[in-house]
């Protein structure tokens, strides 16, 4: 098999809050074959992010929609430099996000902090030295 992620969905529990939420606070801009059930975000060249109702999701792949707490993974964004951290989250704040943790110096030689989206998933903003490509 191919080595690579094409869609990332989040089950959201209120498909119109979270369509706000990643277009007013991260920016982003809807693929023109979002609707009313789903919206799709260009997040790479290769890579979209879906959102889609939690029950529709769990339904789509036959599963419960029960359960809360920690999904136990996060998506990330990263930046070239300590100090767009800082600005990211000082937009963050103005904007009233959710902050987690605050951006610091991190174990593995970066800087992050993490923010929560209106369902809870989380999304660690960093920098870390070691991604070449970001600079």
């Amino acid at each position: 098999m191919e080595q690579h992620i094409n869609y990332i969905t989040l089950g959201v529990g209120d498909l119109a809050v979270s369509r706000r939420f990643y277009q007013d606070v991260f920016g982003w801009k809807e693929t023109a074959d979002s609707n009313e059930n789903i919206a799709f975000f260009r997040a790479g060249k290769a890579l979209r992010l879906a959102l889609f109702g939690k029950k529709a999701l769990a339904e789509d792949a036959q599963v419960s929609a029960q359960g809360s707490g920690f999904p136990c993974f996060t998506l990330a964004h990263n930046v070239g430099s300590e100090a767009e951290v800082d600005a990211l989250f000082a937009a963050f704040t103005a904007k009233n996000v959710h902050i987690v943790k605050a951006p610091q110096k991190v174990f593995w030689g970066g800087y992050s902090g993490y923010i929560a989206d209106p369902d809870g998933f989380l999304w660690e903003i960093a920098f870390n030295p070691f991604l070449q490509e970001l600079r």
